[in-house]
């Protein structure tokens, strides 16, 4: 029988340290917050976060069967900490590794074909961060944790260093309970941000040395120079200094997070990379995902000071 015990233990066979359940509700509220932030401008070039509103509203326009969704948390924190060395660019912990959607689809296939050994009448279609799902909603509604001040989800006993998945399923099950607000009056990341990015529970993406290094496909500002901290791929000011990963940040177990290399790139070998030796380094890498036009421009952005 599929139930709330046996999707935990699966979940934690298959690499999940976090897991929720929340009945499928129409997600009203939180799309017209998606529409407000869109219409400001603070997706910047992500234009794709303007498509499917209605399936992020409304996931039985993915699944009709739907009556679930099952949140699930995977952490990637290695303990591993940058080294700082001068001519070289930090990369944000997330890429250090293999490509996270790779190592979640793998575990999340083998679950769910499980999950339909046991019960043939199992239905489940599963995103991670790149479907019509409004991920970080549904995992607050599961209970994974709160949306803290820098928008990222905020587990009280784990962090926020974990990857999102989220299961449309067929199944009912006994709901999580949400999470409290443990955010408080804190501003470390707000006060952090080297870019003022951030307003409380907001960010805006056009100030955000995230998008700039990694979505962004036009030249980087002037007006950054000198506030990157060096950062050349992503960037983890805003989670490094929240208290709560400070001291509860779960070290994770999947050795695929762990870094090969590409903690931080020597920028004059990043200037100097050709084509080839991009794909070839970076083929399961997120680092891919900025292409080594974009590499080249963030390495060139932070050697010219």
């Amino acid at each position: 029988m599929i139930n709330n015990k046996l999707i935990s233990e699966l979940a934690l066979k298959y690499g999940f340290g976090l897991v929720g359940f929340s009945p499928v509700t129409l997600l009203s509220k939180e799309t017209a917050r998606l529409k407000k932030w869109i219409e400001s401008g603070n997706h910047a070039g992500m234009g794709y976060m303007e498509r499917n509103l209605e399936k992020k509203e409304n996931v039985k326009e993915i699944l009709p069967s739907a009556e679930s969704i099952i949140s699930l948390g995977m952490f990637y924190d290695s303990g591993e900490k940058h080294e700082n060395k001068p001519g070289f660019g930090k990369v944000s912990r997330y890429a250090w590794g293999t490509d996270y959607h790779f190592i979640m689809w793998e575990h999340l296939e083998e679950m769910i074909d499980e999950l339909k050994e046991i019960d043939s009448s199992f239905e489940g279609i599963f995103y991670v961060d790149t479907g019509p799902v409004m991920d970080k909603a549904w995992a607050v509604k599961s209970g994974l944790g709160w949306q803290g001040k820098n928008t990222n989800i905020i587990n009280k006993e784990s962090g926020s260093f974990f990857f999102i998945a989220n299961i449309i399923t067929n199944q009912k099950f006994e709901s999580s309970v949400p999470s409290a607000d443990f955010c408080g009056t804190c501003r470390a990341c707000i006060d952090a941000c080297p870019t003022d990015a951030l307003k409380p529970y907001q960010i805006d993406a056009r100030k955000c040395i995230s998008y700039l290094t990694i979505e962004n496909k036009e030249e980087i500002g002037e007006e950054y120079k000198g506030k990157f901290d060096n950062w050349i791929f992503g960037c983890d000011i805003c989670q490094d200094v929240c208290p709560w990963n400070q001291k509860f940040s779960v070290i994770t177990n999947e050795l695929k997070f762990n870094s090969v290399g590409n903690k931080e790139l020597e920028l004059e070998q990043v200037l100097n990379m050709e084509n080839d030796e991009f794909k070839k380094r970076f083929e399961v890498s997120p680092i891919k995902r900025s292409k080594i036009k974009g590499l080249k421009r963030n390495a060139e952005f932070l050697s010219n000071k």
